[in-house]
């Protein structure tokens, strides 16, 4: 368990302090984003600490979005649902466990990394330049 938070917490902590520190030192103006889940916005059975942990990782996200932005970085999440990477496609190919979370998503599918990909370079683009301190679910619709 302790890995999940080193990885979902700890580690996002530590690489945020180093890199907004050297942004504000050299005035650089920018993006930061965290990915998330829907697993901290909803429950998903079986997976209370990871829940727990990007949970976290969304306040974490807020509270360094009030903290950053007077420097003009801005801190988002993405949250996405299962993505069909090979991990993803491992842990999800049983239609037993996949069925139920797919009835509940209205378009039917898990992500695939690229849909994940695009949104978060639009956060860390300048066409996003007024979205800051949020979350963009990434899930067909699971969260409505």
């Amino acid at each position: 368990y302790f890995s999940i938070f080193d990885v979902n917490i700890k580690a996002v902590i530590n690489i945020s302090q180093v890199v907004s520190k050297t942004m504000i030192d050299h005035k650089i103006q920018g993006s930061i984003v965290n990915v998330s889940s829907i697993a901290g916005k909803t429950a998903l059975e079986g997976h209370t600490i990871y829940s727990a942990s990007k949970a976290a990782l969304d306040s974490i996200t807020r509270t360094m979005a009030l903290e950053l932005g007077p420097y003009n970085i801005r801190v988002n999440s993405v949250q996405p649902t299962v993505v069909m990477t090979q991990m993803g496609r491992t842990g999800w190919s049983d239609p037993a466990k996949a069925g139920p979370m797919l009835a509940k998503t209205p378009l039917g599918r898990f992500a695939e990394p690229e849909e994940v990909v695009e949104v978060i370079l639009f956060l860390a683009g300048s066409k996003s330049s007024m979205v800051h301190g949020v979350h963009i679910p990434v899930d067909g619709g699971r969260l409505i």
